[in-house]
């Protein structure tokens, strides 16, 4: 319940306090400061100075106080949302265990996930100056190790900031019309500036602001050009692409807002499925038949048994969901990204987290696990990507070493536990009247 509460006051705060308001007003000021220096240039004239700047002061004045006004909503829903994180987690300040911290030793791994993140923001610049000052803290790290030989006794230059440039060096550049992989992807943080990376994400992004505006077609190409793997995958991105594209078309330049030409609406729709629609008639055929016999409905399409497939409401979210969960994994990438999903689940689990570990200090007991929690922690199916299977029989979770195992009869233990059970090389199941041979015990991976 405190979630929920804690997501609706983010709601609130994300709707009603918009920094984009106040760079706007900003934007403007500059945009008014900038006029008026071009017409001071171009006249060269005293009088006409003192008469720009006299024009230039109510409305400077009014676009400060509105950026004034805007920054305090700001401010004020921040300050709301402050008082919402401390009712929601009222004993989280000094309840939690500061002696250990897991992550001390994986700043990589982390590091690591935070340039990705701003990577797939579109943040290419915040990216390589987070890049250049993590590198600058490393070699302050590392100075306490001991030299294995004597060439690395001797005194090694320290890197300076002008070392570390905007492209990673040649050996680790990857192709530029190769699909990147995580092996492309070194724990070396200035990999990250690789050009084929940034310009992978950089055309997400250009392809992601497209479909935000509702053109579809710099997505339609990108899913052409990547067919192969995309049909290899079994996805319908393109298809689904093309589909939509129809449907837009179909709506006409009253609704869609593009030119009224032959290209636009029902006969432009026609066309377009002419064009495009061929090569996914195998399978895709009864969908296409349903936007073709549309076109029979079109003067009362809201009424037609067709209504549900043109009702595009939330079609560009999904299809931009799908754009991105592909493209992402042809670059070997989750859809997701690590941090978000991180930080979410943490946020999730910290309350469950904050009550375990005040009663076990209630008790006098400690937390001796390692590397996992203690109990488990609700998450939504959405976060579930490792599923856990614990064996009925021994009671212990399942492992690579020792994975579950399924009988003819259907039902599923560990490895070790059927080995436990058989008697030679035959077995009882421990819930059925059911016997057999170990060999027929087949391996599930969950």
């Amino acid at each position: 319940m405190a979630f929920l509460q804690l997501q609706k006051d983010l709601d609130k705060l994300t709707g009603s306090a918009k920094l984009s308001d106040a760079v706007q007003d900003v934007d403007k000021i500059i945009d008014l400061l900038t006029a008026a220096r071009e017409r001071v240039a171009s006249a060269n004239n005293p009088h006409t100075t003192n008469l720009t700047l006299a024009k230039l002061q109510n409305p400077i004045k009014e676009q400060l106080d509105g950026l004034n006004s805007n920054l305090r909503h700001v401010y004020k829903a921040q300050n709301e949302f402050n008082k919402s994180l401390k009712a929601a987690f009222p004993k989280a300040q000094g309840s939690l265990p500061t002696e250990h911290d897991p992550m001390e030793s994986h700043s990589d791994l982390i590091n690591r996930a935070i340039v990705m993140h701003l990577l797939r923001e579109g943040q290419f610049g915040v990216a390589s100056t987070f890049i250049n000052e993590a590198q600058q803290q490393q070699p302050e790290t590392t100075q306490t190790r001991q030299p294995e030989s004597e060439s690395e006794s001797q005194p090694q230059p320290q890197p300076s900031k002008s070392d570390f440039h905007p492209v990673m060096s040649p050996e680790y550049l990857p192709p530029t019309d190769a699909i990147i992989t995580d092996a492309d992807i070194p724990s070396d943080l200035t990999a990250f500036q690789s050009q084929a990376l940034q310009s992978s994400f950089a055309d997400m992004y250009s392809i992601l602001s497209a479909l935000k505006s509702h053109n579809l077609l710099p997505a339609i190409s990108w899913a052409r050009e990547n067919c192969v793997e995309l049909e290899a995958r079994g996805s319908n991105l393109e298809f689904e692409l093309c589909k939509l594209q129809f449907i837009w078309l179909f709506k006409g330049p009253e609704i869609n807002g593009l030119p009224d030409t032959p290209e636009n609406g029902v006969q432009g729709a026609l066309q377009y499925a002419r064009e495009n629609f061929g090569r996914f008639q195998q399978r895709h055929l009864r969908e296409i038949r349903q936007l073709s016999a549309a076109i029979v409905y079109s003067p009362n399409l809201a009424d037609s048994p067709y209504s549900s497939i043109f009702d595009i409401s939330a079609a560009f979210d999904e299809v931009s969901a799908s754009f991105t969960r592909e493209f992402c994994s042809l670059l070997g990438l989750s859809a997701e990204s690590p941090l978000y999903v991180a930080v979410t689940a943490g946020a999730l689990a910290l309350p469950q987290l904050v009550k375990y570990n005040s009663k076990t200090k209630a008790k006098g007991t400690e937390w001796t696990t390692a590397n996992e929690l203690a109990f488990e922690t609700p998450l939504p199916r959405s976060m579930m990507y490792h599923s856990i299977f614990v064996c009925p029989v021994s009671k212990e979770q399942t492992t690579e070493s020792n994975p579950p195992v399924i009988l003819p009869c259907g039902h599923v233990l560990a490895k070790e536990s059927l080995h436990r059970l058989a008697k030679g090389n035959r077995y009882k199941c421990p819930y059925c009247p059911s016997e057999g041979v170990v060999k027929d015990a087949k391996e599930i991976i969950l």
